[in-house]
C-alpha cells in the first residue's frame, strides 16, 4: 500500500474561477476539499480577465426581459464550433450553465449582472443582441482579509495605471470621455488613494472588479467553508492504482508530497500557451512572450493526464487575440476595445490593410495568424486626433508621450508625415499613404467597402456613438501620425483533454478515467475553436467545474 502525506476527498489543481467553483461545489456537498496552486498568487487567469461568463437563458436575463431558449443557443454554438465537438457536450453546457449561475448566488457572495452585450456573431441564427453575457458586480476586498495581498492582479490592460480597478460603469466614461468624465476619474483616484491602511501595505486595490471580483467572491466562500488554497504547490504526477486515480504527487515549496484522494482529482490549471515546446508542437504559431495570459500556464496538468493515456482534442486551437507587447512587462496586452474606435487602422508589413479591425478579438487574432509572417508584427496606425481622444493599448490620451514608461516609448513610432512614419516602421511610404487615403475617404462617408468595418452589431458595441454616420470609422488626417506594433497573440490555449458532460477525462477509447476530471483550458473547449460571445472561456470552466464536483461527490450516480 502506498504511503500518503495527506488524504482528502477532492483535490482541485489550479485556483482560477473554474477550479474554485469546483472546490466550492464539492465543499458545499460536505467533501473534504483541497485546492493547490503552483504560483504564489491565487485566482489564475480568471483573476486577470474581465470575469465575464456567457450563460444563455439565465434567470438574470429573463428578469431583464430577454427572450432566449436552449434551442436557439444550441443552434448558435453548433454553427460555430468545430465538427468534432460532440452535440452532447454543447447541450450539457447550455442546460447546466443557468443552474450553476443560480446556485452560485446561494453559495457565494459573487453577484452577476446580465448585460446588453451582443454575441460576437449575433447575425447568425440563434445569435442574440444581448443578455447572454454576464459581468460580475464589484465587491469590497476587505472581506478577504490578508488574502487580498495574494490575489493575482487584473491585467494592466484592464486597470488604470496598472493598479486602479475600474467597474463597468466607469469604463465608458474613461474610454470616450463624455461630459462629466473627469468626475469619474476623480472618484476612482479618491477611492484608491484614500484607502490609507491598504496603501501603507500594498498597491493592490481593495475595490475588486472584473475577474478580481469573481475570484474574490469565490475565495470568500471557500474561506467560509474552511477550504484551503495552498500556494506554491505544483502538480508533478497523477497516481493511478487499481484502474482509478488514487492521488497525486505534488511539489510544495520544493518539498515532494503525496496526496491521496477518496473521490477524485479535478484539473483546472489552465492551458499550455506559455510552454514553448508544447506551443511549437501543437499551436505552431506565436511566441509565448506574445501571449496575453499569465505566465504559469505551461500545461502541467495536461501533460500529467496525457501520461496516463488521456485523450486530447483540438490542441491546435487557442483563444486568439491581437496583442501589444511592451518591453519589461511579463505578459502582452490584448486589445479588446481600442481597435473598434474611429480613426485607426491595422496594416501588415507591406503597408496594406487585411482585416476588419473592429471584429472580435478572436476573429482578428485568427486572421493575423492566417496572414503569415508579414502580419507579425502588424502596425496599428492612428493620428493626433485619435491620440488625444482615445487610448491605444498602453498609450493613454492626455498623458504626454514622455510620461509613459520606457517600454511604451520604445515601441511607439511618431512622425509629422505618413512617409516618415512608414520609414520608421520599414513600410513602403507610397503604399501606406494609399492605404490611409483610401481608408480616410471611405471613412468620411461612414463606409468600409474593403472589410465592412462597422457593419456587424459587435463592431458598433465598442465604437464611439458620437461619431456619425459610422461609430467605428473616422479619417486619419491630422499629424503627427503614430504607429504601434501589434501581434497575433492569444489569451490562452483552448484545446486539451477530452471530457464528457460530467467533465470526466476520457481515454483513447472514450472510456472515463475513473476519478479524473478536467475543466477550463485544461480540457478541450465545448466551443471548439470558436468564440460565440464574451465569457465563453470562464462560463464553461465554472459550469463544468460545478458538474465535476457534483459527479465526484455522487450527485449523478
Amino acid at each position: 500500500m502506498s504511503t500518503w502525506d495527506q488524504t482528502v476527498d477532492i483535490l482541485v489543481v489550479g485556483s482560477g474561477a473554474g477550479a474554485m467553483t469546483a472546490a466550492l461545489a464539492a465543499a458545499s456537498r460536505h467533501a473534504d476539499t483541497l485546492v493547490i496552486e503552483k504560483s504564489d498568487r491565487w485566482g489564475g487567469t480568471s483573476a486577470t480577465s474581465g470575469g465575464g461568463i456567457w450563460i444563455p437563458n439565465s434567470h438574470l436575463a429573463r428578469a431583464a426581459g430577454a427572450q432566449d431558449s436552449p434551442e436557439e443557443a444550441f443552434a448558435y454554438v453548433r454553427s460555430l464550433a468545430a465538427p468534432n465537438v460532440p452535440d452532447s457536450l454543447i447541450r450539457a453546457y447550455i442546460a447546466l450553465a443557468p443552474e450553476m449561475l443560480a446556485w452560485l448566488e446561494t453559495a457565494s457572495p459573487v453577484r452577476y449582472l446580465s448585460i446588453p452585450y451582443t454575441d460576437y456573431h449575433a447575425e447568425l441564427p440563434g445569435g442574440k443582441m444581448g443578455f447572454r453575457a454576464h459581468l460580475p458586480a464589484p465587491m469590497d476586498g476587505r472581506a478577504l482579509g490578508d488574502d487580498i495581498l495574494t490575489v493575482r492582479p487584473v491585467s494592466p490592460a484592464a486597470s488604470l495605471f496598472g493598479r486602479i480597478n475600474w467597474g463597468l460603469a466607469e469604463m465608458q466614461p474613461l474610454l470616450l470621455r463624455p461630459k462629466g468624465w473627469s468626475a469619474t476619474l476623480f472618484s476612482m483616484l479618491w477611492r484608491y488613494y484614500s484607502d490609507i491602511p491598504q496603501r501603507l501595505r500594498s498597491s493592490t486595490d481593495r475595490f475588486l472588479t472584473q475577474g478580481n471580483a469573481l475570484v474574490g467572491g469565490l475565495k470568500v466562500a471557500l474561506n467560509q467553508r474552511n477550504v484551503p488554497v495552498r500556494l506554491n504547490t505544483r502538480l508533478v504526477e497523477l497516481v493511478r492504482e487499481n484502474g482509478r486515480i488514487a492521488g497525486a504527487i505534488v511539489n510544495e515549496a520544493g518539498v515532494s508530497k503525496r496526496i491521496a484522494v477518496r473521490r477524485g482529482v479535478i484539473l483546472g490549471a489552465g492551458g499550455f500557451e506559455r510552454n514553448t515546446a508544447l506551443r511549437a508542437q501543437y499551436l505552431g504559431f506565436g511566441d509565448p512572450e506574445k501571449s496575453g495570459s499569465q505566465v504559469n500556464n505551461t500545461g502541467d496538468a495536461l501533460q500529467a493526464a496525457m501520461a496516463l493515456g488521456a485523450a486530447t482534442r483540438n490542441l491546435d486551437h487557442a483563444w486568439w487575440a491581437p496583442v501589444i507587447s511592451v518591453p519589461g512587462e511579463e505578459r502582452a496586452r490584448p486589445t479588446f476595445i481600442e481597435r473598434a474606435l474611429p480613426g485607426c487602422l491595422i496594416v501588415d508589413q507591406t503597408g496594406k490593410r487585411y482585416l476588419n479591425e473592429a471584429a472580435s478579438y478572436h476573429v482578428v487574432g485568427q486572421l493575423m495568424a492566417k496572414h503569415g509572417a508579414i502580419a507579425s508584427p502588424s502596425y496599428v496606425i492612428f493620428d493626433a486626433k485619435f491620440r488625444n481622444k482615445y487610448p491605444m493599448g498602453p498609450l493613454l490620451p492626455l498623458l504626454p508621450d514622455w510620461m509613459h514608461s520606457d517600454g511604451v516609448r520604445q515601441i511607439l513610432s511618431k512622425a509629422d508625415t505618413i512617409e516618415k512614419l512608414a520609414k520608421q516602421i520599414n513600410v513602403r511610404g507610397s503604399v501606406l499613404r494609399h492605404t490611409i487615403e483610401r481608408f480616410s475617404e471611405n471613412a468620411a462617408r461612414g463606409e468600409d467597402p474593403d472589410f465592412q468595418r462597422g457593419a456587424a452589431p459587435y463592431d458598433n458595441f465598442y465604437g464611439d456613438p458620437s461619431v456619425k454616420p459610422n461609430p467605428n470609422l473616422a479619417p486619419i488626417t491630422e499629424p503627427p501620425f503614430y504607429a504601434l506594433p501589434i501581434y497575433g497573440g492569444d489569451i490562452g490555449s483552448s484545446g486539451g483533454l477530452v471530457t464528457d458532460e460530467y467533465a470526466r477525462v476520457l481515454d483513447g477509447e472514450d472510456r472515463p478515467i475513473e476519478g479524473l476530471y478536467a475543466i477550463g483550458n485544461t480540457a478541450a473547449s465545448a466551443m471548439g475553436g470558436s468564440y460565440p460571445g464574451a465569457g465563453v472561456t470562464i462560463g464553461p470552466a465554472m459550469t463544468f467545474g460545478y458538474a465535476a464536483a457534483r459527479h465526484a461527490t455522487g450527485a449523478n450516480t
